[in-house]
């Protein structure tokens, strides 16, 4: 049996594929996800948040999420969850995502 860091890391790098189509940044690095649970052997839920909770484009952000990590775990249901608390701002964001966005 692989182990769930394995498995981390590939979600990780495959939510690097999902990027906000406002910001043009992935949602890795603007820190939008806050968690992914492989403890249930059908199933990834990945908890994560949106810019702002009106977000025009969150269900394409989400339908991104659910379509990256269903190709790379065919096996297992991906699972959104949105979640507010804590609400996201620019100091979630990683040092490479503030470079994308210009910011210092």
């Amino acid at each position: 049996m692989e182990h769930d860091s394995i498995y981390y890391g590939q979600a990780i790098e495959a939510l690097r594929g999902v990027i906000d189509p406002e910001l043009f940044v992935n949602i890795i690095d603007l820190g939008l996800v806050y968690n992914i649970d492989f403890s249930e052997p059908e199933t990834i839920k990945i908890k994560m948040t949106l810019s702002t909770p009106h977000c025009p484009l969150g269900e394409a952000i989400t339908n991104g999420v659910e379509n990256v990590l269903q190709d790379q775990f065919p096996q297992r249901k991906p699972i959104v969850i949105l979640i507010w608390d804590p609400q996201w701002s620019f100091e979630m964001v990683t040092e490479s995502g503030k470079q994308q966005l210009g910011i210092n």
